[in-house]
């Protein structure tokens, strides 16, 4: 695939998406509202450093920043791999129906297209504690961009998660599958949870500010 999805515009991606073609599909939306939410982590951050009044945390500002930017490039290669990983799956199933290679064919495809969604899956996880730390150190005046980026990486995050356990669901291997799966369930365990305290804990924030006034 010679075209980057990546290098469309809001409005072209948007109508990819809706149009009759396989990719970009849930995979690679799921990876770019994944960057979008990390995208907003750096907005809190790039609005907190450097201001004397966050002298004190501005090393840390500046480190969430370098390493949530990490993930969001991460995130954007994602959608690219996630729709090149479908193309062997395509042709798998275009093979003959009594071709004795198809079988063998549609399997190692089928494992090929867990690998996109389930990094995708690991790069949210990278981003949640960032989003965290800087809910605590930015700006106030940025705090609801974090719960934002927040909510956004965590619907990435279960976006993904469904994208491997379609994949899964179609493995003979089912050691493999449940190894996948087993991880996937142990990833959302910890980090939907994470994210929704977050959530309330930034809108709690909110409330009693405005309560205050």
């Amino acid at each position: 695939m010679d075209e980057r999805l990546t290098e469309l515009s809001c409005e072209e991606f948007a109508e990819r998406v809706a149009a009759k073609t396989s990719v970009p599909g849930g995979g690679g939306v799921a990876a770019l509202v994944g960057a979008l939410g990390a995208s907003l982590c750096s907005m809190a951050g790039s609005f907190t450093a450097g201001k004397p009044r966050f002298a004190a945390v501005d090393a840390d500002v500046r480190r969430i920043m370098d390493e949530v930017e990490d993930v969001r490039y991460r995130l954007l290669e994602l959608v690219e791999e996630d729709a090149l990983g479908f193309e062997p799956v395509t042709a798998a199933y275009a093979l003959p129906a009594d071709d004795p290679a198809r079988p063998a064919a549609i399997e190692r495809a089928t494992e090929g297209a867990c690998m996109a969604p389930l990094a995708m899956m690991g790069e949210c996880c990278r981003a949640v504690p960032l989003l965290e730390e800087m809910g605590r150190i930015c700006s106030p005046l940025l705090i609801s961009d974090v719960a934002c980026g927040a909510l956004l990486v965590r619907a990435a995050l279960e976006t993904a998660s469904v994208n491997v356990y379609v994949n899964t669901s179609l493995l003979k291997d089912r050691q493999m599958a449940e190894r996948v799966e087993s991880t996937c369930s142990e990833l959302l365990d910890e980090y939907v949870p994470r994210v929704e305290r977050l959530a309330l804990s930034v809108t709690d924030r909110i409330g009693a500010r405005g309560a205050a006034q």
